[in-house]
């Protein structure tokens, strides 16, 4: 015997406040007819990664010696 999967439609909630995503998890997963409540987790960048962002971003200084970066610490 085949089973057909069944197309499930979809919905995404945008929310801007995160700290009532498990509220609004169990909210939206006490509706009759949901089956799945899912979260996607965001992507944990690397030391190395959020400095090559800084970079291509532009958020960078350069000096033209150490003592013109002391300088501008004020030490």
């Amino acid at each position: 015997m085949v089973t057909i999967p069944v197309m499930q439609n979809q919905m995404i909630v945008s929310v801007e406040d995160t700290t009532m995503m498990k509220e609004i998890r169990k909210a939206i997963s006490m509706v009759r007819g949901v089956t799945k409540v899912s979260i996607p987790r965001r992507k944990r960048y690397s030391s190395y990664e959020l400095s090559q962002r800084d970079i291509a971003e532009g958020h960078v200084n350069s000096y033209h010696s150490v003592d013109d970066f002391f300088k501008h610490m004020g030490l």
